[in-house]
C-alpha cells in the first residue's frame, strides 16, 4: 500500500479555483498540491521529507503546467526523495548545467577567448549580432540539444530585414560557436553545417565598392580632385589615393614619420594595417607594408609638408593637429564634388587601380601585393614583402604618368607595362 490516498483532484477543480484574501491550497495526494495565491495564480508544488527536514519543491504555474504533468513530476522528484536526492537541489544543479552549456554560455567565453585577436569593430560585429538576433532564440537552450532547424528561423528573420549577407555572415558565426563547442566537449555535433542556405536565402549580386574605370570620366575625376575648394589635407589626401593604391584609413592617419623621400618610400607600420588584431600589437618590421612613391605622390607630399609637416599627421584634423583626418572627409569631399556613393568612393580607386592595371597586363600578384591583399602562404607573403618591391615600383611610376596624361587632356591611350606577364 502506497499510505496515502493520490489523485484527489480533477481538472475542473484545478480550473475553477478562484482567489481569495489568503492563500489556500488543493491537495491532490502524495505530497502534491495546487496553491491558489492571493493575485490569482496558482503553483503546484511537491511536499516532501529528507534529511529530517520539510522542503516544499516547485514544480510550476497552473495550467501551463497540467495536472498530469504535475502529478508526472511529483513521482519523479518523490523517486529522487527515496534515493535520498534532494530535488530542490537537484533542480539547481540542472540550471546551473543549463547555463554552463548554454548556447550563450558558449559564445561568450568563445568571444572572448579571441578578442585579443581580432579588431575591436570585428568584435562588436559579432557580438551585437548574437545579442539581437541569436541569443533571443536559442540563447538558452543546451548546446548539445539545438538542432538546424532551430537556427532556420534566426536566420530568416535576418534575411527578411533585406540582410542577406549579414544572415550568411551569422550563420558563419553560430557554426564557429559549435565547432569550439565540439572541440570542448560540449556537443557532438554542429547542427549549423546541415544548413543549406542556398536553398533558404534568396540569391545575391556581390557589390564592390563604387569605382570609375571609363578613361575619360576617370581623367573628369581627376581634374575634379585637383579642382577641389575644400580643405588642403581633404584635397591632397584624395589626390594620393590614386597614386598608392593605399586604403583610405591608411592614408587619412598617415604619419610624417613613415614617409622616405630619400628612398621614396611609405612604410605603414602593421599597427595602422588591416591585419589581426595581434599582428598589429605586436607591429612587426616584417608585417609592415611598403608603398613606393612615383614622383606624381611626392610632388603631393612636398607640397602638403610646408602646410603639415611640423606635426605628426600628414593630413590633420580640421579640429586640431593632434587628430588623424577623419575617413569620412574624403566621403564628404566626393559628394561635395557631385560624385555619389553609388558612383564612386574614397576606397575605389583601389578598385580603379586593380581594374586597370589588370586591364594593361600587369601581374596580378603584383597589384594584389600592392593592395596588401591577403595571400594565401607565409611564403607568398614574404616573397611579395621582400622581392616585389622593384615591380611594384616600375609599375606605380607608369601608373603615376598614366593618370597625370588623363588629367592634362592627352591622348588616351593604353600605357605600356614592363612588368613580366
Amino acid at each position: 500500500m502506497s499510505g496515502y490516498q493520490s489523485h484527489k483532484l480533477r481538472d475542473s477543480q484545478c480550473r475553477a479555483a478562484k482567489p481569495k484574501e489568503k492563500l489556500y491550497r488543493l491537495r491532490d495526494g502524495g505530497g502534491l498540491s495546487l496553491d491558489i495565491l492571493v493575485s490569482g495564480s496558482k503553483v503546484w508544488r511537491y511536499g516532501y521529507r529528507i534529511h529530517e527536514k520539510q522542503k516544499t519543491f516547485t514544480i510550476g504555474n497552473y495550467p501551463d503546467v497540467s495536472l498530469g504533468e504535475a502529478r508526472t513530476s511529483r513521482d519523479g522528484a518523490r523517486k529522487l526523495v527515496s534515493q535520498g536526492i534532494d530535488p530542490s537541489q537537484q533542480k539547481q544543479v540542472e540550471r546551473r548545467q543549463i547555463l554552463e552549456h548554454s548556447f550563450k554560455a558558449i559564445a561568450d567565453t568563445w568571444l572572448e577567448q579571441n578578442k585579443a585577436g581580432w579588431s575591436d569593430k570585428h568584435y562588436q560585429r559579432i557580438e551585437s549580432a548574437f545579442r539581437r538576433d541569436v541569443y533571443p532564440i536559442i540563447g538558452s537552450r543546451m548546446v548539445s540539444e539545438i538542432e538546424a532547424p532551430e537556427i532556420i528561423p534566426l536566420i530568416m528573420n535576418i534575411s527578411g530585414r533585406g540582410s542577406v549577407n549579414q544572415a550568411q555572415r551569422t550563420k558563419g558565426f553560430i557554426s564557429q560557436v559549435f565547432d569550439y563547442a565540439l572541440v570542448h566537449g560540449k556537443c557532438s555535433r554542429n547542427p549549423a553545417k546541415d544548413l543549406n542556405l542556398s536553398m533558404l536565402l534568396p540569391k545575391t549580386v556581390s557589390r564592390h565598392y563604387a569605382a570609375i574605370t571609363e578613361p575619360k570620366e576617370l581623367a573628369k575625376l581627376l581634374r575634379a580632385v585637383d579642382d577641389y575648394q575644400g580643405s588642403i589635407t581633404v584635397k591632397s589626401a584624395l589626390q594620393l589615393a590614386p597614386l598608392t593604391m593605399a586604403r583610405p584609413a591608411e592614408i587619412t592617419n598617415a604619419e610624417w614619420i613613415e614617409i622616405d623621400f630619400e628612398s621614396a618610400t611609405w612604410t605603414i607600420p602593421a599597427k595602422r594595417r588591416k591585419l589581426p588584431m595581434h599582428l598589429k600589437e605586436a607591429n612587426r618590421p616584417q608585417d609592415t607594408h611598403i608603398v613606393p612613391l612615383c614622383s606624381q605622390a611626392l610632388v603631393i607630399l612636398e607640397n602638403i609638408r610646408q602646410y603639415t609637416g611640423m606635426g605628426k599627421f600628414i593630413f590633420p584634423s580640421p579640429r586640431g593637429n593632434s587628430r588623424a583626418l577623419s575617413n569620412n572627409a574624403l566621403r564628404t569631399a566626393l559628394r561635395n564634388m557631385g560624385y555619389t556613393n553609388e558612383q564612386m568612393t574614397a576606397h575605389g580607386f583601389r578598385g580603379v587601380a586593380s581594374t586597370l592595371l589588370n586591364e594593361q597586363g600587369f601581374r596580378t600578384k603584383i597589384i594584389e601585393a600592392q593592395l596588401a591583399h591577403k595571400l594565401k602562404s607565409s611564403v607568398e607573403a614574404s616573397y611579395n614583402h621582400a622581392e616585389y618591391l622593384d615591380e611594384r615600383r616600375d609599375m606605380l611610376n607608369q601608373w603615376g604618368d598614366y593618370l597625370e596624361s588623363l588629367k592634362v587632356g592627352a591622348e588616351i591611350v593604353p600605357f605600356k607595362q614592363k612588368a613580366r606577364i
